[in-house]
Formats: C-alpha cells, sequence, structure tokens
C-alpha cells in the first residue's frame, strides 16, 4: 500500500530526533522548549511516549493483510510476539503492562474478584475505589510524581485516584489519591476516531501543559473477538478499522511535528468458543456447596464452610477439557495463587472450552480469552517505533511484565525497583 506522506513525515522526523532512551529529558515538562506549532522543526518539541492498546488483538492478526500502519511500524521499529501474564484477562494484564508486575502481584488478579479484607464486595471492571488498585503504583502516578507531565485516553484503571481513600457511605468521596493530568471516562460509545483526536489535541498545547506519556485503548477488535470469534470476517474488519483510525492519528501527530516514541501493545489474544464446547459446571460441583467468583476460560470457588471435602473431590479428580488446582498448588510458571484474593479453588479449561455455571440453553459461537497464557491463540501484540528504536528488528517473544520497564527508560524515569519484568529484552534495539 502506498506509504501516507504525513505518516511518512512522522518516521522521518522521529529518526531525525533519536536520543539515548535511558537518559532523561534535558528540561521537565513544565520549562521545556514552546513549541513553534504545526510543522515547526522537530528540535522545537522533546519526544513524548505514546503507548497504543488495541484489546484482544492476536499477534498473528498481522498475517491478515489490513494492517498497513502496524505493518509500517513493525518495518521501521521493533516488533515481538508477547506473552500475557496469567489470567490473560484484559483488566489484569493493562494493569501489568503499566507496573511491569504479574496479577498475583500488582493484585488486580482478575475482571471479576474478591478480597477478604471486603466480605461482601465484588471488583468488576467498574470498580473506581483505590482500595482494589493500590497495591501497585502504574507509570502515570509515577511519572506525575517525577514532575513528568500524563494524559490518558480510556486505560483501565487510569480513572482511579491512586493511592486515595474512598469512603464506605454514599456519596462515598474519595480522599487524597493522584490521577493523570488528564484521562478520559471509558465509554465503548466514543469511536476510534475521537479517541485519537483527543490524544492530538492534547499534543496541541504549548510545552509546558503538553502531555510526555500519553496512553490510548482501542476496544473494538476484543469487541468484535467475542461477538464473532476471532477468524469471523467482521473481526478482521475491526483490525483494518482500528489500524486506520491508528494511522490517521499519526498522520496527525506528524502534521505538529512532534517526535514521538509508538508502543502498540495487546493484553492478550483470542481463541474461538462454541457451545458445543461448554463445562456446565454444576454437573461438577454441587451448587449449593462452592460459590463461584469467576466463569468462562477459568473458574474459581469458594466452598461454602462445612463443604471443602466435597468441593476438593468434586474438582480434583480428573476432568476432560479442563484442569483444576487447590490454590496452593498452582504450577509455578502461572505466577498466581499467593494473592489473598485468589480464590481457593482454581480450574483452568483446555484452549477453546468455557467452564459455565450451567449448559447453555441456546448455539453460539464467539470468542474469548483467559486460557493459559502459553497458548498460541493468547498471544499478544508488540510493535515499537521512534527516535529510540532500532528498525527492522525482530526479538523472541517478550512477556507483558517487560512493557513497563521499558517505558521507563522511554519516558526517563529511574529503573523499578522489585519488578516482575526487565528492560533487558530490548537492549540491542535501543538506540544510544
Amino acid at each position: 500500500m502506498t506509504r501516507r506522506p504525513l505518516l511518512a513525515a512522522l518516521l522521518a522526523t522521529l529518526v531525525g530526533a533519536c536520543a539515548y532512551p535511558h537518559t532523561p529529558p534535558a528540561l521537565p515538562a513544565a520549562t521545556a522548549p514552546a513549541s513553534g506549532g504545526p510543522g515547526a522543526p522537530s528540535g522545537a518539541r522533546a519526544p513524548i511516549t505514546l503507548l497504543i492498546s488495541i484489546d484482544g488483538f492476536r499477534s498473528d492478526y498481522l498475517n491478515r493483510g489490513v494492517t498497513p500502519t502496524l505493518d509500517r511500524l513493525r518495518r521501521d521499529g521493533v516488533w515481538a510476539p508477547m506473552r500475557p501474564s496469567f489470567p490473560s484477562k484484559t483488566f489484569p494484564n493493562h494493569w501489568t503492562l503499566v507496573t511491569g508486575l504479574h496479577p498475583d502481584h500488582h493484585g488486580i488478579v482478575a475482571n471479576t474478584m474478591e478480597d477478604p479484607a471486603r466480605p461482601g464486595e465484588t471488583f468488576t471492571m467498574a470498580t473506581e475505589d483505590p482500595f482494589w488498585w493500590n497495591a501497585a503504583e502504574p507509570l502515570w502516578v509515577t511519572a506525575e510524581k517525577a514532575g513528568i507531565r500524563t494524559a490518558t485516553m480510556f486505560w483501565p484503571g487510569s480513572s482511579v485516584a491512586w493511592g486515595g481513600t474512598q469512603e464506605s457511605a454514599w456519596p462515598n468521596e474519595i480522599t487524597g489519591g493522584t490521577r493523570p493530568e488528564d484521562w478520559q471516562q471509558h465509554s465503548d460509545q466514543v469511536s476510534n476516531d475521537q479517541r485519537g483526536r483527543a490524544v492530538v489535541d492534547w499534543l496541541r498545547r504549548p510545552a509546558a501543559e503538553r502531555p510526555r506519556f500519553v496512553t490510548v485503548y482501542y476496544s473494538a477488535v476484543d469487541t468484535a473477538g467475542h461477538v464473532s470469534g476471532p477468524d469471523d470476517p467482521r473481526t478482521t474488519q475491526a483490525i483494518a478499522d482500528t489500524d486506520a483510525s491508528i494511522g490517521r492519528m499519526l498522520d496527525q501527530i506528524a502534521a505538529l511535528g512532534q517526535p514521538v516514541n509508538v508502543v502498540v501493545v495487546s493484553d492478550h489474544g483470542m481463541a474461538a468458543t462454541s457451545s458445543t464446547r461448554v463445562v456446565p459446571l454444576d454437573q461438577v460441583v454441587a451448587p449449593a456447596d462452592a460459590r463461584l467468583v469467576e466463569t468462562g476460560p477459568f473458574a474459581t470457588f469458594v466452598p461454602t464452610p462445612g463443604r471443602e471435602a466435597a468441593v476438593e473431590k468434586a474438582l480434583l479428580r480428573p476432568h476432560a477439557h479442563m484442569q483444576c488446582w487447590r490454590k496452593s498448588e498452582i504450577p509455578a510458571r502461572f505466577v498466581y495463587g499467593r494473592n489473598p484474593r485468589v480464590p481457593p479453588y482454581l480450574c483452568l479449561a483446555e484452549t477453546g472450552w468455557l467452564l459455565n455455571k450451567t449448559a447453555p440453553t441456546k448455539p453460539f459461537t464467539g470468542g474469548n480469552h483467559g486460557y493459559d497464557n502459553q497458548a498460541p491463540e493468547m498471544r499478544a501484540l508488540f510493535i515499537a517505533a521512534g527516535p529510540a528504536f532500532a528498525s527492522g528488528k525482530t526479538l523472541g517473544t517478550i512477556d507483558a511484565v517487560d512493557v513497563a520497564p521499558l517505558l521507563r527508560d522511554l519516558i526517563g524515569l529511574p529503573a523499578g525497583t522489585r519488578l516482575d519484568g526487565s528492560d533487558r529484552p530490548f537492549q540491542s534495539v535501543l538506540k544510544r
């Protein structure tokens, strides 16, 4: 496909603005030199870091021939298949990408979870009480504390006042905490292009108000994969539409003369599912014997008091299409099971199978994720391009926990401590 002129200009600008990524910019955002506006020389603007998430983008989606923008970034930068953390779910892995920790360590262990310290409460993807998030500091908070301005467009958890405290009584006021300087409340009704234009508008600002670390989140590929399945033409169309929208955003950034290190990731892949591949859990464990916390590609159980032995007997025997463990015996490679929010029993489905509360009442097909994070269908996306990166490089499989350490280098933050990930996989492709 013909290279769009503005995106080509962006890539040329990136190369011309190269700086060693481990060295923080000479001036913080508050005192950086002002830009001359659209079309100004690249030297008038310091490079910013743009983190793009395409939820549910399986790494092999790049092979469908509908992603000219990502293909161009891959060709002019660095590409790698990425292994998500377990569980291969949206909120756990988005928090991993910005903390450098596995879910068992950062506390967002599932999309739905409970905590013994808060009996009767359930975390869902709408939960913004800082209590659930405060175990691990996200990058935008670290950056804000360092005087580096940030902005997030829908990144899971970015609307949370991290480090704050929410009152239990209505109106549930929150005291303290840190958010990005700019952030937007998630809504799927905001189109891909509207998301991109919001990013561009932030970058139009004068230097003193311009963010240096920006995130943007796209959900349409994941939605299509769930509804239609990963192999359906409608999912391929969502991939193409999202790629095109990202291209338009990068064109507009190029028009500003803004150098940018672009890091494109996904949180997990997608596997095809069907009503013909369902394990009805009520036929495995009597509903009165245990409470189900999570169902789908994996299921978690809390036994009813006094029924522990019955639950264990039911779950720990051999099963077709699933394997179950006591929390303490979950295989070490999952790095999962020590956090108090992980229920006492975990069952993991064979890839493509679902662990549902009951048998399906009507036929369905679709897609899902949350399976073994080493399954090829769960493999996620990593592409990086810009002044910090060599071009035309391919890495071996990296881990999601390694992204945050790389981003710290790009943003100009010191190396983190006690992280599960490392920037070592990227040392051979970072320009010095």
